[in-house]
């Protein structure tokens, strides 16, 4: 066994690495085993484990202590240099990116059994969206010109300019509606 130091890794459908190994001992072009379903591609001053069969070198592992996290017993991580993680933590996992998130398929769910909570100073939704509960908000709400209501167009299209305006409306000659929004 080697332990030596990542010079470069090449990719392809066998990954390969070149490394120092001993003083003076450089391993070039040799194939570097990952586990099924997991890939990575170490940057230049990592640490690798190195076997040597006879002539045969073959690469099993690879660390890096300059970016790795500290975790608990038990816990689970993928991290890079760049500070995101996936942190399978003992209170639950943990995303973090300095980057953008993006998760795409022909459906995505998202169960929160007691609650979920959007933290962000815009949510932007580029399609319809259906609510089956009530919608509640603490600061007013904006929408389309009122104008399908009545004849008057409030440029504003506000929730309360809605309200104002079917409060107030009548059926010909009756009186002003008793149902209020």
């Amino acid at each position: 066994m080697i332990r030596g130091i990542v010079l470069s890794i090449a990719e392809g459908v066998i990954k390969r690495f070149t490394a120092s190994g001993r003083s003076d001992e450089t391993i070039s072009d040799r194939e570097y085993f990952q586990h099924y379903g997991y890939t990575s591609r170490p940057k230049a001053g990592a640490e690798i484990i190195i076997i040597r069969e006879g002539g045969h070198f073959i690469a099993v592992a690879s660390d890096d202590r300059r970016y790795r996290i500290a975790m608990e017993d038990g816990e689970v991580a993928l991290y890079d240099d760049l500070g995101q993680k996936v942190h399978l933590t003992r209170a639950g996992i943990n995303v973090v990116s300095p980057l953008a998130i993006t998760a795409t398929a022909p459906a995505v769910t998202i169960v929160g059994s007691e609650s979920i909570t959007l933290d962000s100073p815009l949510v932007t939704c580029t399609g319809n969206l259906q609510v089956d509960g009530g919608i509640t908000a603490t600061a007013g709400v904006t929408g389309a010109t009122v104008s399908a209501l009545t004849s008057v167009t409030d440029s504003t299209g506000t929730m309360a300019a809605m309200r104002a305006t079917y409060n107030s409306h009548v059926h010909g000659t009756g009186p002003t509606t008793t149902q209020v929004m």
